[in-house]
């Protein structure tokens, strides 16, 4: 293969690279703690019911028996799960194909949480119109360690991510197909019409079309809100971001209403939304409808007159479920170790530990070795990512920067709301929701770094040596961290050494 081939093929080479890097790190020794990992004992037990039972039953006696394949504790008495179904389902999934066991617990979700670290690659590439800034998003993204831990569990978060990643490669592949329309469009129009090139264009501009791959992403979010419901912020704020986007596109292409051609352009895409979300959320409770022993199925039934009684049965439980399911997540006050408040959460102040055991019979070199998974951001990563969203918040309202907008849009989407919510009992490693516009939110500062705006697209020296001595300290805090990621047992003073902040203990 020569170097001109390569060259054509760079871009399936980087992806490639990316994702194998993504996988090894997400798949090897899956299998191990073989334990109920935090709330694996929720998700992990409430997939296997389902594929035993169509629903999520209610669990008695020993939580950890469960490990060992002791499933006696499962009872047909429906469960009062808090959560949506998708990423049960998925969860269900991996059981299915390799068995009641934590490798098929994390199986799906290692392999989503690789694809992600490929979404993000290419989504980088195009919007930073680089292979090379494509393949750092991709690698920054395989290599943290939120990722990696919440790739490697069977929690919903991970699931959530790889989802909302979906939505927004899709919604990046579409504005750019759909600049190609509005230019080529706009040429024509203009040959037409008999107008220069540079001409301003009457009218709304070009009509686009059917927009499948933005119709793929509003899949892709509906999925996201069906795992958890916050899932439906990335869907509000990113959709607004591809209007953005159609607005900047018509506006440069010399459109004179371009305003409003926005608008029309926007208006069947709202209308999608209002309809597929809604169809897509409720289809995926299919198990609960079509099940007798799902929880509270068959309370409007049983309390006539209730709730809204102009809906059928079945979807009248559904809606007082969901009251029941919104009160819990609102009122959940329960004091816990490792609660944070959200505030916090860019810079990792309060990591979540998943999981901390002492490993007698490991040979680990020391008197004392110890198996710890601690849901750790790769702490450069995110106090540099801090940063550089502080620079892309300043850049989008003092310069319009419509490429800082893109990247930072999605951590606002999935951290803000969090905000009002501080008294609730919740966790730091919510955060890899967003993680993946984090590391996008940097990628963009470290190009920006590297490649000023006054070189028009050639390389500052000093900038570039800054960033790929960034780039390789991150990989080394990885490495030292990978231990704490996956959970190999170290010595208990190595485990100490991690540490660096006393919050993190």
């Amino acid at each position: 293969m020569n170097l001109a081939t390569l060259w054509r093929w760079r871009g399936a080479l980087m992806a490639t690279g990316v994702g194998v890097l993504a996988a090894i790190l997400r798949l090897a020794s899956l299998s191990q703690p073989h334990a109920l990992v935090f709330d694996e004992v929720f998700y992990a037990r409430g997939a296997f019911s389902l594929t035993e039972l169509g629903y999520e039953g209610k669990w008695t006696g020993d939580d950890s028996l469960f490990a060992t394949g002791d499933t006696s504790g499962l009872t047909a008495q429906g469960d009062f799960v808090v959560h949506p179904m998708v990423g049960k389902l998925l969860i269900a999934l991996g059981i299915e194909l390799f068995g009641n066991s934590p490798f098929g617990w994390r199986a799906v979700g290692a392999v989503l949480g690789s694809l992600l670290a490929v979404l993000i690659a290419l989504a980088a590439r195009r919007l930073f119109r680089s292979t090379l800034w494509g393949g750092v998003a991709g690698v920054l993204v395989a290599v943290d360690g939120e990722a990696i831990v919440l790739s490697r569990t069977a929690l919903l978060d991970g699931f959530l991510a790889f989802f909302v990643g979906l939505g927004f490669w899709l919604l990046v592949v579409d504005r750019d197909r759909t600049r190609v329309r509005l230019e080529t469009g706009a040429a024509e129009e203009r040959t037409m019409l008999g107008l220069a090139d540079d001409a301003p264009l009457p009218g709304i501009g070009p009509l686009t079309g059917i927009r499948w791959w933005r119709l793929g992403a509003i899949l892709a979010f509906s999925l996201a809100g069906s795992v958890k419901w916050n899932g439906f912020y990335f869907a509000a704020v990113l959709l607004v971001l591809s209007v953005v986007w159609d607005a900047v596109a018509r506006r440069e292409l010399g459109a004179t209403r371009w305003f409003t051609g926005t608008l029309a352009s926007a208006f069947p895409a709202g209308l999608a939304t209002v309809v597929i979300a809604p169809v897509v959320y409720v289809g995926t409770w299919a198990n609960w409808f079509l099940t007798n022993g799902s929880y509270d199925r068959h309370w409007a039934e049983s309390h006539p007159g209730e709730g809204v009684t102009w809906l059928p049965d079945a979807l009248n439980s559904l809606i007082h479920y969901h009251q029941q399911m919104w009160v819990f997540h609102t009122g959940l006050t329960t004091p816990h170790n490792y609660m944070s408040n959200p505030w916090l959460w860019l810079v990792q102040w309060r990591p979540t530990a998943f999981y901390f055991e002492d490993v007698p019979d490991a040979d680990c070199g020391a008197a004392r070795c110890v198996s710890a998974i601690h849901a750790l951001g790769n702490p450069l990563i995110w106090w540099l990512a801090t940063a550089a969203l502080a620079w892309a918040l300043w850049r989008v309202i003092r310069r319009g920067d419509v490429l800082a907008l893109s990247v930072s849009a999605g951590v606002l989407a999935g951290w803000l709301p969090w905000l009002p919510y501080a008294y609730r009992t919740i966790f730091t490693f919510y955060s890899v929701a967003f993680m993946p516009f984090m590391i996008l939110t940097l990628v963009w500062a470290m190009r920006r770094v590297a490649q000023p705006d006054r070189l028009e697209g050639g390389w500052s020296r000093g900038g570039t040596i800054a960033v790929g001595c960034a780039v390789a300290a991150i990989l080394v805090v990885s490495g030292f961290f990978i231990p704490l990621w996956v959970g190999t047992p170290i010595p208990f003073r190595y485990w100490q050494t991690h540490m660096w902040l006393p919050s993190w203990i």
